[in-house]
């Protein structure tokens, strides 16, 4: 996918790549060195940006964690990004990578068409205007042209927003998402035995519920608003309302906990869905090509874990066709695999280092995604690290 279509927004397998990774591990190291003066500043910026590969977090989830007003965290994110970007300016670190995938020689509709396929493929509608206009700004445009085009891909966004909206309401009127619901049900890990428990009556989630940069649908087969972050989740929420074998669906059903470097983190998987047999699965979001990151992979092995507890079954949305097992399955050249095996075996494989791999073997990102799932690597990300042995999982 080259563009992102208004009205249909489409498979992302073609937007995952290692070029948009090049930026974010580039961003990651300018955040990493505010973060020795400037601890507090660099973790509001990775939380809001979402550098580890989580999604972006609302201003509102950052204030609850460090018991500051929205405004305030909106106040330090800005002074953090205007710090890095005097830095970075000072010590020539502009231009680089952020200058080859957001060139300063190209039109506004081209730089707007590329950020909204971006913020699509990796979930990051919440923070689609800081994000665009930081890495613009990094690859040297002036600030009043990063701000004229962040301005123009939020604006995209809420009209996509808006016309999804307008079809949702006349669903039953239109031919459902064809495919959709049937690739994603024959991913769906169902627990061994066990009845369902039933969906919860509210959403887990309250500290942001009213958030400016959450968006919102009404749906007539759950008969209420439907608060989603991004345009994945938008897009699962109308396969599951297009889907006949989906009776009803709770949005964010469950406060999950989990821990990463004994460090307690809570997450909200996206839905509940109730089908008309009665069985119940809880699908989270997850897109393609972040399913390798070891935090994504803790918080999916924890939210699989609470779904069979509780008699239900478990499922990724990815926003593409390809899910987990199909990865598992995946074609690698095998000098390739074999190439990043013994690299991995030896000892950390950073980013220097996985692009001379790259270089001579032509692995891509979803081989890299396949490869970690296959053999249990633990990826970090922001910055990258790859290494032997994920313990943190628990046989996620």
């Amino acid at each position: 996918m080259t563009a992102v279509d208004e009205a249909e927004l489409d498979d992302i397998r073609d937007d995952v790549s290692f070029g948009l990774e090049d930026v974010v591990e580039r961003l990651a190291g300018l955040v990493a060195e505010q973060a020795a003066d400037r601890p507090r500043n660099a973790e509001v910026m990775r939380l809001r940006l979402g550098l580890r590969g989580e999604r972006p977090q609302t201003l509102a989830m950052i204030g609850a964690r460090y018991d500051l007003s929205r405004d305030r965290v909106r106040q330090v994110h800005t002074k953090a990004v205007g710090l890095l970007l005097r830095d970075a300016q000072l010590t020539g670190q502009c231009g680089g990578v952020f200058a080859e995938r957001y060139p300063l020689g190209a039109r506004d509709s081209q730089l707007l068409r590329a950020f909204l396929a971006e913020t699509y493929a990796t979930d990051t509608d919440l923070a689609a205007n800081e994000l665009t206009y930081l890495k613009l700004r990094l690859a040297g445009h002036p600030g009043e042209d990063a701000r004229r085009i962040a301005g123009f891909v939020t604006q995209r966004i809420l009209a996509w927003r808006k016309k999804t909206n307008s079809r949702l309401t006349k669903l039953h009127a239109e031919p459902p998402a064809l495919g959709e619901w049937d690739a994603m049900s024959a991913q769906i890990e169902w627990p061994a035995s066990g009845s369902p428990a039933p969906l919860p009556d509210a959403p887990a989630r309250l500290v942001d519920a009213d958030d400016e940069g959450r968006g919102r649908f009404y749906l007539d087969k759950v008969g209420r608003d439907v608060a989603f972050d991004s345009g994945l989740e938008a897009r699962l929420l109308r396969v599951l309302t297009a889907a006949d074998a989906v009776r009803t669906f709770r949005e964010q059903p469950v406060a999950l906990t989990y821990r990463v470097e004994g460090v307690e983190r809570v997450g909200y998987p996206s839905v509940a869905a109730e089908l008309r047999d009665g069985r119940v699965v809880l699908i989270d979001v997850q897109p393609l090509g972040q399913l390798g990151f070891h935090v994504n992979r803790v918080r999916a092995a924890a939210a699989r874990g609470y779904a069979h507890e509780r008699g239900w079954g478990w499922a990724l949305w990815t926003g593409s066709r390809l899910g987990v097992p199909d990865l598992l399955r995946r074609p690698v050249d095998a000098a390739a695999e074999a190439l990043l095996v013994e690299s991995v075996a030896a000892g950390p494989v950073y980013w220097h280092a996985l692009r001379s791999i790259r270089e001579q073997s032509g692995l891509d990102l979803l081989d890299l995604v396949a490869l970690t799932l296959r053999h249990s690597w633990r990826w970090e990300r922001g910055p990258f690290a790859l290494t032997a042995g994920d313990t943190e999982l628990k046989g996620g």
